[in-house]
């Protein structure tokens, strides 16, 4: 039973199917449910990924090293297909134990070393190369603050506004409007603190707007759940901005492509192991 008369029971059972699109997926449990070997390319960082925002704020950040003439950025992204259960592979939990891309091995690491969460993968590559982070403590500080924003904030933006809005087996008023009005409120933060500088964390561009665009941006851009009309996106002005000029950058626009496969087919590169593969 579900809707207004649903009551919770004293212990809650995993009853499936549970419904919507990632159902068949969704388990109460860790750990790997078959068999996986990892694929290794030549390159010194690995990364097993999908083209969801979390996902392309990593392939962003390394396009943008790599476009600063960071050869040691190089990088073979793989395909994890969390529709077919791969982030449950062995070989995935191996490298993540909570079975969430993105997920990266830097190999130039004796062992490699296994980097997982967007904001830590986003955090290690900054400074392994040090790029998109400050090094004045205020600046550095401003950049995570925001950095770390993001990774409490969008989860309400997905699992909450984007599940109940366009995946859940069922349109219910109550977690749309509690979704939709913490979404507007997160762009509204955004909005005016962008009324008063460039980018995120000031006058520079950094790991904080890489970690935000792929979903907010994407949200104003009208690319992310059909809901712009939903949302009026066209009503913060100042994300609008940001959002254009972030989305105009090659780096940008190659990281959006790798591990996609889904939308324009000239724009899907499933797997990326040089720059050729964008031609």
């Amino acid at each position: 039973m579900s809707g207004s008369n649903w009551v919770p029971p004293k212990v809650w059972t995993w009853e499936q199917p549970s419904g919507g699109q990632f159902a068949s997926t969704n388990r109460p449990v860790a750990g790997a449910t078959h068999e996986q070997v990892l694929p290794k390319g030549e390159h010194p960082l690995q990364l097993y990924s999908l083209g969801t925002p979390n996902g392309v704020k990593v392939t962003i950040m390394l396009e943008e090293l790599l476009a600063l003439g960071h050869s040691d950025a190089e990088y073979d992204a793989w395909l994890i297909r969390i529709g077919e259960g791969d982030q449950f592979g062995s070989g995935f939990t191996e490298i993540n134990p909570n079975s969430k891309i993105p997920a990266l091995l830097d190999c130039s690491q004796t062992p490699p070393l296994p980097v997982f969460e967007s904001g830590s993968i986003l955090l290690y590559l900054a400074e392994k190369f040090g790029a998109f982070l400050p090094q004045g403590v205020a600046g550095r500080t401003e950049t995570l603050n925001w950095l770390f924003w993001q990774m409490g904030s969008a989860p309400f933006v997905g699992g909450g506004f984007g599940h109940f809005y366009a995946y859940a087996p069922d349109k219910q008023q109550y977690p749309i409007d509690r979704y939709a009005m913490e979404t507007k409120r997160q762009l509204d933060v955004l909005d005016r603190l962008l009324a008063e500088r460039e980018y995120v964390a000031g006058d520079a561009y950094t790991i904080a707007d890489m970690a935000i665009w792929p979903w907010y941006g994407a949200l104003v851009l009208g690319r992310l759940y059909d809901a712009a009309e939903f949302l009026q996106v066209d009503t913060y002005t100042h994300v609008q901005r940001w959002a254009k000029a972030i989305d105009a950058r090659p780096a940008v626009q190659r990281g959006r492509r790798v591990n996609r496969t889904w939308g324009d087919e000239s724009q899907q590169v499933p797997e990326r192991h040089g720059a050729d593969d964008f031609r």
